[in-house]
């Protein structure tokens, strides 16, 4: 369970801030549940309710700052996403993204960025998929590795692309 100010990996909404762990009834059935009032890093606004046991979405501690530094460091030896067919793309990327791992997250920023850069010396366009999800784990990766490091995620983003020589550069 996480305490109320920790920094966390809630599913697809990235990095949350647990604002308060209390009994609530959400449901207006009269069993109150333990839930996170969550609040997203980076938006404005919105608060997330989510029971504490909630299986159905990836909820982790944010990296630490160590583990942030090495997860830099491998980037460059990570492997690709191993992608069986065109028809199959799709899902691979979807797949890899919604584990809410980082080390995944790079694994699709190299694989686009390979994709890319045939496609472009082919004279073809990147694709609006490829785009979408290439933007997707970008933004994942950069805002942990921001919260991880302490730094603001325009920061963190030039430290990965300077360590990677341009590896993010789409």
């Amino acid at each position: 369970m996480f305490e109320k100010g920790a920094m966390i990996i809630y599913g697809s909404n990235g990095v949350c801030r647990v604002e308060e762990v209390s009994e609530m009834d959400l449901t207006g059935s009269g069993n109150s549940k333990l839930y996170y009032t969550l609040s997203q890093i980076g938006r404005a606004g919105g608060r997330i309710y989510t029971p504490t046991d909630n299986e159905k979405v990836v909820m982790r501690p944010v990296m630490s700052r160590d583990e942030a530094l090495s997860l830099i460091d491998e980037i460059e030896e990570l492997d690709v996403l191993t992608i069986i067919s065109e028809k199959t793309r799709e899902a691979e990327y979807k797949e890899a993204i919604h584990k809410c791992d980082p080390h995944e997250y790079v694994r699709v920023l190299k694989t686009i960025h390979v994709r890319m850069l045939e496609r472009i010396a082919e004279g073809k366009k990147v694709t609006a998929l490829d785009e979408k999800y290439y933007a997707l784990a970008e933004k994942n990766l950069v805002s942990e590795l921001a919260v991880a490091l302490g730094m603001e995620q325009n920061d963190a983003r030039t430290c990965v692309v300077t360590r990677v020589g341009g590896l993010l550069e789409a």
